[in-house]
């Protein structure tokens, strides 16, 4: 995943913006990450994501591409009764 992809899809929240604001906030908790233009608050989807960002800051382990985390999240959203985005 790139920095210019959308992290949190329901708000459009991009990798970047997440990295920049655990950056210059410094959040104890992921919880904490949902001040972050929302992030997290939707579906839920991008939560473990959100975690490992805030546990390795640095990322050493690569997130998805975003065509494959967007295929993903449609899945978890069905399996989870919701309908997909427009």
């Amino acid at each position: 995943m790139n920095d210019d992809d959308e992290l949190c899809l329901c708000f459009h929240i991009t990798r970047r913006k997440v990295a920049q604001y655990i950056r210059v906030n410094r959040p104890k908790v992921p919880s904490q990450l949902s001040e972050c233009y929302g992030a997290g608050t939707g579906c839920g989807w991008c939560r473990p994501f959100l975690k490992r960002l805030l546990d390795d800051a640095e990322a050493k382990e690569p997130l998805p591409d975003a065509q494959s985390y967007a295929a993903e999240r449609a899945k978890y959203r069905q399996k989870s009764g919701d309908r997909p985005p427009k």
